[in-house]
């Protein structure tokens, strides 16, 4: 009859064999979330300067339309001169004109300006699209690494995680938490006394007390000195976990 202690034992070289396939993945889901974050930032400055671009090329269009019309304005307006019948008419059309001018003339500065921003906008976008295309490589290449590491694990990972699944039904929920609380300061918190010692610290067994943990399967025994739970050299664990 297999003991709470046998499966605790499964359990700790269940959750190992997990850690080590974690550790294959090392930094990979680090770096895929960190070039994915990066492709995310330029995607939004390409987005944000085409934004810009586009209200420049409105403006500009918007300007050019009142241009035409404030220069249609000023034609109208000096042809009227010619027909006021006093001064006051004349000084006001004439202000008009004055107005006319000078709106003209802060537009078409404006144009030149906005003109010169377009081109550098332009180019600053071009950059950002070849920073883009790179950024977007290179999320892909690492992303594939990952998947392929993955790719590889997946049925092992499946196979532990159905076996994982068996051991916990096997417990109780006082041992589990117990084996849970070892294992926030040991990531083995079941391990097996081999000659005479402790195989996680390597500290010395008492004989006395190899002994009682031998013909007290349905106990649990822990190491005096790290705390991580006992099982006896003689008990295949590795081999039968698969079996389950």
């Amino acid at each position: 009859m297999k003991t709470p202690l046998y499966y605790l034992a499964c359990l700790s070289i269940i959750d190992g064999k997990r850690d080590e396939l974690n550790e294959e993945y090392g930094d990979l889901p680090e770096k895929v979330s960190e070039a994915k974050k990066k492709v995310d930032d330029i995607n939004a400055l390409v987005e944000d300067t085409q934004k810009i671009i586009k209200e420049v090329k409105q403006f500009t269009k918007d300007s050019k339309v009142t241009i035409q019309e404030l220069k249609t304005k000023e034609e109208k307006l000096a042809k009227q001169q010619f027909l006021v019948r006093n001064n006051k008419e004349f000084d006001a059309i004439t202000k008009e004109i004055e107005h006319s001018k000078s709106e003209y003339i802060r537009l078409t500065d404006e144009l030149r300006t906005v003109g010169v921003k377009e081109e550098n906008l332009h180019r600053t976008l071009d950059q950002q699209k070849h920073d883009l295309e790179l950024a977007e490589k290179e999320y892909k290449e690492i992303e594939n690494e990952l998947n392929i590491i993955s790719s590889d694990q997946n049925e092992e990972v499946k196979l532990l995680v159905k076996t994982r699944e068996v051991v916990l039904k096997n417990l109780t929920k006082i041992d589990y938490d117990e084996y849970k609380r070892i294992r926030l300061f040991h990531s083995d918190p079941v391990v097996k006394i081999k000659k005479n010692s402790c195989s996680g610290c390597y500290s010395h067994v008492p004989p006395q007390k190899i002994v009682e943990i031998r013909n007290n399967l349905d106990r649990i025994y822990t190491c005096e000195h790290c705390g991580r739970m006992l099982y006896p050299e003689e008990m295949e664990i590795e081999k039968q976990i698969l079996s389950l």
